[in-house]
């Protein structure tokens, strides 16, 4: 039996700081169900990795967002 296919979502993904680099949010394209994801790190757009949050829309209206991101998403 195939998997029914799933259009690809842009999700928000939230990065963690890493020294002098603040944390941000990401875009994420899924590809799966957000029931099913599990909580770890996913591949952002800009290829950091960085936690999906379901309930952050994608574009974020914060101001902590990656630059690559909303231009690649675009």
């Amino acid at each position: 039996m195939s998997s029914p296919i799933v259009a690809a979502t842009l999700v928000a993904a939230r990065s963690r700081a890493h020294g002098p680099t603040a944390a941000l949010w990401h875009a994420v394209e899924l590809h799966r169900p957000t029931v099913e994801v599990d909580g770890a790190c996913e591949l952002t757009v800009c290829g950091a990795l960085a936690r999906i949050d379901v309930e952050q829309p994608w574009p974020t209206p914060a101001r902590d967002v990656c630059p690559a991101c909303v231009t690649l998403t675009r």
